[in-house]
Order: structure tokens, then sequence, then C-alpha cells
């Protein structure tokens, strides 16, 4: 039975499969094998011959090029008080979040949708009373999961806001496979976090076992009972409508609606580099000509560029050179013409992949206010911002419901993006000189932003700069 069908035998109802199928579509894009297009057959004339279609590998670069612009290690998350900022930045650093929010962020743009699940490990068992399960304030440490959407399953949301959910992973102890089944539902408007662990065969959940007995899972309750009417998930996707289904709560893939698209890339430069193969030089040989005279082969049969005529041929001569005529030009300007489009479907605006020598590179261009880059990356800063500052949240409500922490769950968060490529410098730098003329802008105001010097610093060497163009006006005089 797969996840689906289980979370339905246990009275759950989560989203229909068929929208997990169009997941597994983005997927293959992402990983750069598609089904029947990849892997194709071509009928010859006499035989059907398999092919395998090159790929530029768009599906990748895409959601790769778009975590890299939203999550980078210029990204700063800041709480106001020091003890909730140093906790925090600890539970990130033993999770690896500055690599790992930017593998999950590129999967987000990839599938569609990502979760962070924050969960606590190591806490005691109340051995008094068993059955009331582990000790409040006794965790060891935080951990973070970081779920893709083949393992999320929404079980009730509204307005696109998921509200109770379950999360599925896969983990092998001693040669066995099991699916860990985390369920997040609320019971009497607080929220409860049921834990289930079943052996996993051929991709189905089989025979449930009890998590005492699992290596790695002997301190999990069966319930945890959060006693918080907040969840304990946090929702990241890119901002873009569901144009599949208004009624499902899950984010769609950034190049959901380029599969055409894609496509059109992968055929063009599939041609392209078939042109080289196919277009290269040969040399049309009669049989009199492959032996030399003492009978040897005059040629090496492995060689490809040399091809045996029939033996009835008459016209030509005995060796005749054949050179192709490439047409890289074309084949250049139809990719491009592609990667324009795919570019402009997928958020970056015209022009932004440039195709140059065989490889994929990305184009040198201004970013501005006006850009549609840069209204796009604002647009997915909004969701990504409420995502960080929520999983923030509930690392300090953990910290203090199972670590006894002290912290102020109510502290000031905020998130400071790398919006360094959003920048003309030129023009920035042209209009400070204006206003630095007009007297609107102070002299150390410039030179600590523009020499990244700090205001003591700035303001230390303006007298050295007015001493220097008095003795350059003497000079001149």
């Amino acid at each position: 039975m797969n996840i689906a069908d289980k979370l339905k035998s246990l009275g759950y109802k989560t989203v229909d499969m068929d929208f997990y199928r169009k997941v597994e579509e983005w997927k293959s894009w992402y990983i750069g094998d598609v089904k029947d297009f990849h892997r194709y057959t071509v009928y010859n004339g006499s035989s059907n011959v398999k092919c395998k279609r090159y790929s530029l590998q768009m599906g990748k670069k895409i959601p790769e090029d778009w975590a890299n612009l939203l999550m980078n290690e210029k990204v700063s998350i800041t709480l106001e008080g020091q003890k909730e900022q140093e906790f925090v930045d600890r539970i990130f650093e033993e999770n690896n979040f500055l690599v790992k929010s930017n593998e999950l962020q590129e999967k987000a743009f990839a599938l569609g949708t990502v979760a962070f699940v924050p969960r606590v490990t190591g806490m005691k068992r109340d051995s008094q009373t068993p059955e009331a399960g582990t000790v409040p304030g006794s965790a060891e440490e935080i951990a973070i999961d970081y779920v893709t959407v083949e393992n999320i399953f929404p079980l009730a949301w509204q307005n696109g806001v998921i509200a109770e959910c379950a999360f599925a992973s896969v983990t092998t102890v001693n040669g066995e496979d099991y699916c860990y089944l985390q369920i997040h539902k609320k019971v009497n408007g607080l929220y409860d976090i049921e834990n289930r662990l079943y052996k996993y065969k051929n991709e189905n959940l089989d025979t449930e076992v009890a998590l005492s007995d699992v290596r790695g899972f002997e301190r999990i309750p069966p319930v945890v009972h959060t006693g918080s009417d907040k969840r304990q998930f946090v929702i990241d996707r890119p901002n873009i409508a569901n144009n599949f289904s208004d009624d499902i709560p899950l984010g769609i893939s950034v190049y959901a609606n380029a599969i055409d698209v894609l496509k059109g890339v992968d055929v063009a430069y599939d041609s392209y580099v078939n042109e080289f193969v196919l277009g290269k030089k040969r040399i049309m040989v009669k049989p009199a000509a492959t032996k030399n005279l003492d009978g040897e082969p005059a040629f090496d049969d492995r060689d490809v560029v040399f091809y045996v005529l029939p033996e009835d041929t008459q016209d030509g001569a005995i060796i005749s050179p054949i050179d192709m005529t490439l047409r890289t030009a074309e084949h250049n300007t139809g990719i491009q013409d592609q990667l324009n489009l795919l570019s402009s479907k997928c958020g970056f605006g015209e022009n932004h992949y440039r195709f140059d020598s065989g490889s994929i590179a990305t184009a040198t261009q201004v970013i501005s206010e006006n850009s549609t880059l840069f209204r796009t990356i604002k647009k997915h800063e909004i969701i990504l911002e409420s995502a960080l500052v929520e999983l923030c949240r509930i690392l300090l409500r953990l910290g203090n419901s199972a670590m006894n922490a002290g912290l102020n769950e109510d502290v000031e968060i905020s998130v400071d993006f790398d919006d360094s490529i959003i920048e003309d410098k030129a023009a920035d730098f042209a209009r400070d000189m204006q206003l630095l003329s007009a007297g609107i802008l102070n002299d150390w105001e410039f030179r600590a932003k523009w020499l990244n010097e700090d205001e003591e610093t700035a303001k230390a060497a303006l007298p050295k700069m007015a001493d220097m163009a008095t003795e350059a006006q003497d000079e001149v005089e």
C-alpha cells in the first residue's frame, strides 16, 4: 500500500495522486531524462533504432539559478535578542542550514513545494509513567528535516495555507528499509504529532513496527502533544499560482508551464550536436583502394571517416573526399531563440541566458528596479521571508518547551536578502555624485558608501582630501 492509501486507511484524506504524477514529470526534467523524449526510437527504413537525445539540462539549471538568487551565503537572518540569535544560529549550524536551505530552494523551484520540519531528539522517557511519554524540557537537540514534495501530504488547508500535514521519509537501519510517517494534526485546537514506523518494500508500506524496536527511533513517542496552536512545520514554494488545480495547496514547478519550450531547447541542441556528428568529413573509397599491393588493409575498418562504396560502383575517383557544410550559425540562432523564450516564461525576462561556444552562460545585464527579474525576485521573496521567519519562531518555541532555553518567542526577526545583483552600480555612482555636488550628500557619507569605510575612518580622511585638493590647485596656479 502506498502512503496516500495508508493515510486513507487511517482516516485522512490528502491531495489526489494525479498531481503527484505531474510532479514526477517535473522531476524527470530536473534529472534530465524524460521518458519517451530523451530516449526514443527511430525507424530507418529497415529496423527501429534506439536513440538518446542530447540535453542542455535546463530543468536543473533554472532551479539552481533561482536558488542562488534567493537563498545564498549573503542572506542574513537577524533576531533582536543576542540569546535568541545565538540559539537559532547554533541550530542552523548543527543542521547544515546554509547548504541545505539552498538545495531545498532549488528543489522547490524544480518540484513546486518543500518543507522545513523541526523536531526534538534525545528526549528522556518518563520511567515512572511510561504512558505519559517523554519528560518535558529534556531534549538534547533540535533537528530540521528538509522534505520535498513527494513526501508532503496535506491533510487540511484553507486559502492555500496547509493547517494539517503528513510527512514521510525512508531510512535504512541494519539493511532494512523503513518509512517514518509524521502526522501533524489539531486536536481540540492544539497540535499533536503522531509518529508511525512501517517496513518499506518495493516503494510500498508493509507492516507497522514499534518505534522502540528500531535503532534511532527508541526515544520517539507514538504521540507528541505540542501544547501549541501553532504548526510545527513550514511550507515553502515559488510564488506562482497553481493553474493545474485551484483546490490543491501545493505549488508548481517554475517551468510547469514551459515544458514545450524545454523540449524545444533540447531538440535544437540535439540537432546542433548531431550536426557535428553527421556533418564531419567523409572519404568515399572504392573497394579496389581498400588494400595495399601486399593485400593488407589500407584503412582502419574501425575509422568512421572512411566509407567503402559498393563493388559495382563505376563512376567517380578511386578516393573521393566529401566535405559537409555545417549550419552552426543557424543552430546557434535556433537555440538562442528557444532560451530567450524559456527564460521569459520562467521569470528571468528575455536574454537571461546566452548560448556561447556550446555551453550556457548567464548574460551580463543591468538589473534595475523596472526589470522583469527584479520584480520576480521580490515576488518570490515574499513567501521565502515568511517561511524563514516562521521557522525561527518554531525553533524558539521548541527551545523553550523541549529544552527550557528561556527564549523570547516574540523577538523581532528580520531577513536581509542579497540584493547586490539588483543594482546598477554606474547609475548609482553617478546619482551620488550629483547629490554630493548639490550638497545633499555629505563627503564622508560618499566615502563610507563607495570606499566601504566606517563613519570615523571616512571623516578622518576628509582633511587630507582637502589638503590634497588645495595643493593641486596651487600647482595649477
